[in-house]
């Protein structure tokens, strides 16, 4: 499994309840640059429409900028490829003020997979709460080091 993008920030402002693995409806060239780590997810997030599940604000760079359709856009709404009952769920989750974001992207048996994290947000106390705590660990970490 080799990992292609990661998003950091999601798992600081977002506290993950569950992890989902979902495909990804891509072009041809699109796969291609993605699979050469051009796919940034950082920013993205994951909405249902018309029962189905689409990836918004996630953009993948062209591998040959000259070589791609006149109107193609990196920033286009993608599907996301999971079975009816994980969508009739995450349809349900959804409606309860939980938020769908893409953790990382990673190739898994020659196709891109994505993996999504249902959570809610974290709000600043939290947040700083999680700083302390790491700040603690480091200053532990350096203490038993030396």
């Amino acid at each position: 499994m080799k990992i292609i993008s990661e998003n950091k920030k999601a798992l600081f402002d977002y506290e993950i309840l569950e992890k989902f693995e979902a495909g990804i409806e891509l072009f041809g060239f699109e796969a291609k640059s993605a699979k050469s780590g051009r796919f940034n997810i950082t920013g993205s997030y994951a909405v249902a429409k018309n029962n189905q599940i689409f990836l918004i604000n996630s953009e993948i760079e062209p591998l040959q900028p000259k070589n791609i359709q006149i109107n193609y856009d990196s920033k286009r709404n993608r599907k996301l490829l999971l079975h009816k009952s994980e969508i009739k769920y995450l349809i349900g989750k959804l409606n309860q003020k939980l938020m769908l974001i893409p953790l990382k992207t990673y190739i898994k048996n020659n196709l891109i997979k994505i993996e999504l994290g249902l959570g809610k947000i974290r709000k600043k106390i939290d947040k700083r709460e999680i700083i302390k705590k790491r700040e603690i660990q480091q200053k532990i970490k350096k203490i038993i080091n030396q």
